[in-house]
């Protein structure tokens, strides 16, 4: 299944039971933009601080820690991260608790990946607000903070990254362009010169786009959106 939506996705799966982790990943993982596997609810709470996913699949029955257990903890750093949790129809009770914690979604094993994929794409609108379309096929995702085009990773410097937030953030502000004073004053201070900025804006553009920065005459400079 193509979907340009589910390769924008980190995905964290945690399950203890490695045949169904491991075929789940063979399944539906290569639709994701990465697609991580934790074999219990620890392991589990460790990656998500280290990867930030986008959605959290888990078992609830687990060693060390739970599935709901690592659930509350997770809501409690990122509220808004859906978690989807796989269960036995034998966890009736613990389904309702699952409820109270936050969860989304839960689907009673044996299920059909291709179903998890289906409800994973009608997330989209939930993603929709955290991602900006920008000019020549690029994304960004604005929780994440990061830039992808066609799926690809875009890495920045810290510099580029807060470039490219003060852009975002003017326009979405209705201030569309962003003088060069300002640009200057919030990436190095008002002794920078004209030069430093043309020259960081060239390098940002051979690394990206020259469509993506569109230099103002006179005005300074201006991120193009996909409207």
């Amino acid at each position: 299944m193509k979907n340009k939506f589910l390769k924008t996705l980190r995905v964290l799966l945690v399950e203890d039971e490695l045949k169904l982790s491991g075929l789940l990943k063979n399944a539906i993982g290569d639709n994701f933009y990465k697609f991580t596997v934790a074999n219990d609810g620890v392991e589990g709470l460790e990656l998500f601080k280290k990867l930030e996913p986008d959605i959290v699949i888990t078992d609830i029955n687990m060693p060390k820690k739970s599935g709901l257990e690592m659930a509350r903890e997770i809501k409690d750093i990122d509220s808004s991260v859906p978690i989807i949790i796989l269960s036995a129809f034998s966890e009736t009770d613990k389904l309702l608790n699952a409820i109270d914690v936050g969860v989304v979604k839960y689907f009673i094993k044996p299920f059909d990946p291709d179903e998890l994929l289906e409800y994973i794409i009608s997330l989209e609108k939930h993603f929709g607000e955290r991602t900006i379309q920008l000019q020549d096929e690029y994304l960004y995702n604005k929780a994440k903070k990061t830039l992808h085009k066609k799926n690809r990773y875009v890495p920045l410097s810290k510099k580029e990254k807060q470039f490219l937030e003060l852009l975002l953030h003017c326009y979405e502000e209705g201030n569309s362009v962003v003088s060069d004073a300002l640009i200057k004053r919030s990436l190095w201070d008002d002794t920078a010169s004209d030069d430093r900025l043309r020259t960081f804006v060239r390098r940002f553009r051979a690394k990206t786009s020259k469509e993506l920065v569109q230099n103002i005459k006179a005005e300074g400079y201006a991120i193009r959106v996909v409207s």
